[in-house]
């Protein structure tokens, strides 16, 4: 199966997990009185529920790695066929819980994105941004990876990726690290009222890095490519 071939299954693959997603989280909000995200306590201890959910965060994850491992042949496009399918999942999420629920009403209602290993907190614009961001550049690395010299992402490109992500970590999870020296109920019961938009878009751009360096390196490469070819039909 050709690379675009791969690609298509994958989108295909992240689309559908997204609707089970979708219909998971519409069940389980239903249940606990929390269709509205921006609640306090995001998951009441509620007939072992708790336990559960942090259990099928962990599973969501292990199953948009394993796609990437299967589509991939090497360690570069595992990498980015799971970033693709982390991306596309994370946006038809939305795309598909909006008509489900009726919620997210605008793309800046707060939502909780994750449980694990703190509650993080964002604008639904924030991990959907980010999300863009993996499938475009998943798509670019395995794309590039079909010619005989790919161009890969320099280990510069991906340390900044690196310190981008962990800033965005921070940002997500400000509210709940303040909390936290206060105990578990300050942690669960702690409101986000404000997001840092500064340091996201720093985060932003940092994480963006390997996919500048990847255009770059192609362009270069494609430049001198072409005064190679120029310079040997002078020559003739």
């Amino acid at each position: 199966m050709g690379e675009k071939s791969k690609w298509i299954v994958v989108v295909i693959f992240a689309a559908a997990m997204a609707w089970v997603e979708s219909a998971v989280v519409v069940y389980l909000r239903t249940l606990i009185d929390r269709v509205e995200p921006y609640q306090a306590n995001p998951l009441p201890i509620f007939g072992g529920l708790g336990q559960i959910e942090l259990g099928r965060e962990v599973a969501t994850l292990v199953m948009l790695l394993t796609v990437g491992w299967l589509a991939g042949q090497t360690w570069h496009s595992r990498i980015a066929y799971a970033s693709i399918a982390f991306g596309v999942w994370d946006i038809f999420y939305y795309i598909f819980l909006a008509p489900m629920s009726g919620w997210p009403r605008s793309i800046f209602d707060w939502d909780i994105l994750f449980l694990l290993p703190l509650p993080w907190w964002g604008p639904v614009i924030a991990p959907a941004s980010i999300a863009a961001l993996m499938v475009v550049g998943g798509t670019i690395i395995t794309q590039l990876e079909m010619h005989e010299s790919p161009r890969m992402p320099r280990r510069f490109a991906w340390g900044l990726s690196c310190n981008g992500a962990a800033l965005a970590l921070y940002v997500f999870m400000a509210d709940a690290l303040r909390a936290s020296s206060h105990g578990a109920e300050a942690i669960r019961n702690a409101l986000p009222t404000s997001f840092n938009w500064g340091l996201f878009a720093i985060a932003f751009v940092l994480m963006s890095t390997p996919i500048a360096d990847a255009v770059w390196q192609s362009f270069r490469h494609r430049h001198a490519q072409t005064a190679s070819l120029n310079l040997t039909s002078q020559s003739n």
